[in-house]
């Protein structure tokens, strides 16, 4: 598939989302939870590309956040719990909204990444004003 025929942004988050290559959207992304694969086993896209630095987490830090301190706070000022028990509330809550979503969220950055053709920035060489 060359690169001229690039899917729209709707597909490129979709296949994101479902963590399959940017490119084609039927060969797997990742070789485990977190680690890529080096290319796609359906069209041979190389991933070598791939650097979503730590945008996912930053993202999944901050919804995860609003998500657990919101909640915590209705359930503090409504119930008034012992704090023990707020521990064993929030910490499930915090694994399930952090490590959940997090492959989904690499894999949408990812594909974004690829359909924007997005690249380390370079100077331009250009003669002096």
């Amino acid at each position: 598939m060359p690169d001229d025929t690039l899917p729209t942004v709707t597909e490129s988050a979709i296949r994101g989302i479902a963590c399959k290559c940017p490119r084609c959207g039927k060969g797997k992304l990742f070789a485990g939870f977190l680690n890529l694969r080096p290319s796609c086993e359906a069209c041979g896209l190389d991933y070598a590309f791939i650097d979503t630095g730590d945008g996912p987490a930053v993202f999944i830090i901050m919804i995860a956040g609003a998500i657990v301190v919101a909640c915590a706070l209705v359930v503090e000022v409504k119930y008034q719990p012992p704090f023990w028990l707020h521990a064993v509330l929030w910490l499930p809550l915090i694994l399930a909204t952090t490590l959940l979503p997090l492959r989904a969220m690499k894999s949408l950055l990812i594909a974004l990444q690829f359909h924007h053709k997005a690249a380390p920035g370079r100077l331009i060489d250009r003669a002096p004003k």
